[in-house]
């Protein structure tokens, strides 16, 4: 089946031809669908934390920045910008060279507010002679989207987010990078002065992002007294998947070549479990604020990993004591409850020796942790919190998105449409275990909970496989907690025009 230009394109990128088998199968079969106990809301999953209690977390944060534990500030930062002018590709190539619909016409009436028309007024006068301003005066409006998208001009429309200019300061505007290293003084530099980002960049890009950064820095540790030390990996070749026809046979290019993708965000399970911390935070790259709202986003950051350490404090006790043989009936039924009324673990099994409900709470004790900021729901497309079935029969928390459930069960829709709360994706991750070794992040992995969509090649439709989620099926078998944080913390750029919202001017 395999040429032997297939087999050395395999060597290369570090798949097995059983890897590839498995996928094809999955491509055959598709993914099952995940049973839904029932959405997580307000005391069924989701904990709210009263202002009173708030302290109490603060300061276990506090203390644990200042031992000797290592946090990391994880940031995705690999996707390109141009979903945020899919609009302006639309009106590039329309028949009509006005502005006709509303978004078009908020975009340059307003493009003076964008921290980005600076540049871009300078880059009109380069490449037309003309500024920004001036040009769309005279109707030229095409050509301020080319200066605007094109390699020619800024290439807004390929560079990732976290490179565009997002927000206006008087000493310099800044993009998502400078704003993820700021805000990660406010709640992840240690006891040292020191903060660990990471961010997850293309391959193309990365030497963009060092150079960003290298300009940036020194800037910003004279400015917010902090040490960074700022880490980049690019997404493994070994996590691609094959894409396959419509007939679920290998789809191969006009040479013959088979035809890899991107195995999605899931793929960064593998940069993740790569990362030497104790403690991660993970948040999306266009969900930042200027400087003037951060102090309310690293006060539910630091809630969080608050959350965080008193959970996995309480867990690290308990397996220390299932180690020992005088652990109690008392003390063993006191950490059963600790599973289920505290971690949210539904178990029908009947436990017939104290040794099997040892073996048991050891199994679910000893896992990665992670505290989940979720919001009230506010219509946003994308997943949720949910109680939902395990491969072991047991149930648990779990982060579900839609093409996990089942469209032709109206109960599951139902459950999935009805939920109260969405996951902004806003985590905080204990990755060691209470022996104080890593944890192998890719054991914990659900890999039956990838997704299949449908794409084009060269004008010929295509199969494309994604990996389980990074905060969906890759985290599966983590120990997990909802928190409830306010709408205020969630501040997405999806288009370009989000950059107009009060928040981000």
């Amino acid at each position: 089946m395999y040429t032997k230009q297939d087999l050395e394109l395999l060597k290369k990128k570090g798949i097995t031809e059983s890897q590839i088998e498995t996928q094809l199968d999955y491509f055959k079969s598709g993914f099952p669908f995940l049973q839904i106990v029932s959405a997580a809301s307000i005391g069924n999953g989701i904990l709210k934390i009263e202002e009173d209690k708030e302290a109490h977390y603060m300061e276990i944060w506090s203390k644990y920045l200042n031992s000797d534990k290592t946090v990391t500030k994880f940031v995705p930062a690999s996707g390109a910008a141009s979903r945020m002018f899919k609009d302006f590709y639309t009106f590039y190539n329309s028949d009509y060279d006005k502005p006709t619909t509303d978004f078009e016409k908020t975009f340059f009436r307003d493009i003076q507010k964008f921290a980005f028309y600076g540049s871009l007024d300078e880059t009109c006068k380069t490449v037309f002679g003309k500024g920004a301003g001036e040009m769309i005066e005279e109707g030229n409006y095409k050509d301020v989207v080319a200066a605007l998208l094109s390699p020619d001009g800024l290439d807004y429309g390929s560079l990732p987010k976290g490179l565009l200019l997002f927000h206006h300061y008087p000493e310099g505007n800044r993009t998502p990078v400078g704003e993820h290293l700021t805000e990660g003084v406010l709640y992840a530099k240690n006891a040292e002065g020191k903060v660990n980002v990471h961010f997850t960049v293309s391959e193309e890009h990365m030497q963009l992002f060092e150079l960003l950064v290298a300009a940036r820095k020194i800037n910003y540790e004279h400015k917010l007294d902090a040490k960074f030390s700022v880490t980049y990996s690019i997404q493994k070749p070994a996590t691609d998947t094959i894409a396959v026809d419509m007939n679920n046979e290998p789809f191969r290019e006009e040479d013959g070549t088979l035809l890899f993708r991107p195995g999605g965000h899931g793929a960064l399970i593998e940069n993740l479990n790569d990362i030497d911390s104790d403690i991660i935070f993970i948040k999306n790259v266009d969900n930042v604020v200027p400087d003037r709202l951060k102090a309310d986003e690293a006060r539910y950051k630091k809630l969080l990993a608050g959350v965080l350490v008193s959970f996995q404090q309480r867990a690290f006790e308990y397996l220390t004591r299932l180690e020992s043989d005088d652990v109690s009936a008392e003390e063993l039924s006191e950490m059963l409850l600790f599973t289920k009324n505290e971690l949210c673990i539904s178990n029908n099994e009947k436990f017939e020796t104290d040794e099997d409900l040892k073996k048991y709470l050891k199994k679910k004790l000893d896992r990665p942790f992670r505290v989940c900021g979720m919001v009230k729901n506010v219509g946003e497309p994308g997943g949720g919190p949910f109680i939902a079935v395990n491969s072991d029969g047991t149930a648990s928390l779990q982060i579900l998105e839609s093409s996990q459930i089942d469209k032709n069960n109206p109960e599951a829709v139902k459950a999935f449409n009805n939920g109260s709360h969405f996951n902004p994706v806003d985590l905080v991750c204990g990755v060691k275990c209470y022996q104080n070794n890593k944890f192998n992040l890719t054991k914990f992995v659900d890999k039956n909970t990838g997704f299949i969509s449908q794409k084009s090649k060269d004008g010929k439709d295509l199969k494309a496989l994604e990996l389980p989620g990074l905060w969906n099926g890759a985290m599966s078998d983590w120990n997990t907690v909802f928190v409830e944080i306010p709408v205020s913390t969630f501040n997405p750029v999806k288009t370009v025009n989000d950059l107009l919202r009060p928040e981000h001017q």
